[in-house]
């Protein structure tokens, strides 16, 4: 049973005084600090990363898709019978390729994505995602991300002029042979002029530089389509039953017609991200370890310094186990106490974490976190209380064991041997 003396004891020892204990003491409660507060920050700014861009990718992204891996013309079918289905609140068919524009005197090649407005709207919420003029209300129209739209100077009302890839293709076979394929007198269709009605920004870096959208029909003429699209969007009323829905929709559906799911057609991005939070873990708890060590190193030099005392309270009648727990107690509050300073520390970086990287970009000139690069322009961060409780918890518990060695050293020490020579 731990006594107040042996509190007492481990308080004592703990006290700052001109000793070269002091200054491990110091390092390793410090070092108990960083680890529990880096662990923190890390894990927090990777759990905010992970769900800001499933937000992100859902906000902009049907929950489920619908895709042959060619054109789909017998969508209206799949689409009525997938409405029926209680879990599904809406289905847009879609068409989705690259493209070649020109704004002014600018050449990209970003993406058009067609959609009805009023389907469209049902299945993806693109008005909440306008920053200025409004959706394109017709084939003539279009909206543009806000990157992309500061890249090439394009402001509401610009025209912008857009080839079509099937043109552009056929425009290249006559150059290089000299004559239509055909053997039929050609006429070069000329690029299709569009109107920008509204400018969207969704937060993604990807899809507000390379995507455009625009009226279904007139995506579908671009690329000869007809009456095909390229696939069907659905939005369920609740994105986790995405996995469900999508097995339901294997058992009827006709290969090579298939069902993605949000997940899969961004698998490869979220399961970086959970490898490394994985991986990220475990470099950090060495940390932890490296931590620990410190602190058997200093009960074992404490113990070496303290044998006199050490042998003087056996002497008097002190038993094995408060010995023991005096050095164990020693442990237990270096690590409460470099936990609790850790996890308050960790607190204050991830609140204070985007000024603190603006100073730091500002102090080293160079950009830190780039949007083009991560697809935000501020560092997000998730903080889970029972994940920084667990945290704090195995830095008390890593301090407390790496304790028990000297502690078992110092109450297995022979008073004889320590008080000879007294």
């Amino acid at each position: 049973m731990i006594r107040p003396v042996e509190i007492f004891l481990a308080l004592r020892y703990l006290r700052r005084t001109r000793s070269y204990v002091s200054v491990i003491t110091v390092l390793s409660l410090v070092s108990v600090l960083l680890s529990v507060a880096v662990l923190i920050v890390v894990l927090s700014v990777m759990s905010g990363f992970e769900k800001r861009l499933r937000d992100k990718v859902i906000g902009f992204n049907a929950h489920l898709i619908i895709i042959n891996h060619g054109i789909l013309f017998n969508h209206e079918a799949i689409r009525k019978r997938v409405l029926q289905d209680k879990r599904v609140l809406a289905v847009a068919p879609f068409v989705y390729g690259p493209v070649l524009v020109e704004c002014g005197n600018q050449i990209s090649t970003p993406f058009i994505k067609g959609v009805t407005a009023e389907e469209g709207e049902k299945v993806i919420p693109m008005k909440d995602h306008l920053i200025a003029g409004t959706l394109f209300a017709g084939p003539e129209e279009v909206d543009v991300g806000s990157e992309w739209a500061a890249r090439n100077r394009a402001f509401v009302g610009d025209r912008i002029l857009v080839h079509a890839p099937k043109n552009l293709m056929q425009y290249v076979r006559i150059e290089h042979s000299g004559k239509d394929p055909t053997g039929e007198p050609h006429d070069y269709t000329f690029p299709s002029e569009y109107r920008i009605a509204g400018v969207f920004s969704t937060g993604m870096f990807e899809y507000d530089a390379n995507v455009i959208l625009m009226d279904l029909s007139e995506a579908q003429r671009l690329y000869g389509l007809d009456d095909g699209v390229h696939g069907l969007a659905i939005r369920l009323r609740d994105a986790d039953q995405a996995m469900e829905v999508q097995q339901d929709l294997a058992k009827w559906l006709q290969p090579p017609e298939v069902a993605l799911t949000w997940m899969d057609q961004n698998h490869a991005i979220f399961s970086a991200i959970a490898v490394e939070k994985v991986s990220m873990s475990f470099c950090l708890l060495f940390i932890m370890l490296v931590a620990a060590f410190g602190i058997c190193n200093t009960l074992i030099t404490l113990t070496v310094q303290r044998s006199r005392e050490i042998g003087v309270m056996k002497a008097l009648g002190a038993r094995n186990g408060q010995i023991a727990a005096i050095f164990t107690l020693y442990g237990l509050i270096t690590g409460v106490i470099g936990a609790a300073l850790g996890v308050a520390g960790g607190l204050l970086a991830l609140y204070y974490r985007n000024e603190f990287r603006d100073w730091l970009s500002h102090t080293l000139g160079i950009e830190l976190f780039p949007a083009s690069v991560y697809n935000f322009s501020s560092i997000p961060a998730e903080i889970d209380w029972w994940f920084v409780l667990g945290v704090a918890l195995v830095g008390v518990l890593l301090s407390t064991l790496a304790s028990l060695i000297p502690a078992v050293l110092a109450a297995l020490s022979d008073p004889v041997k320590a008080l000879r020579g007294e």
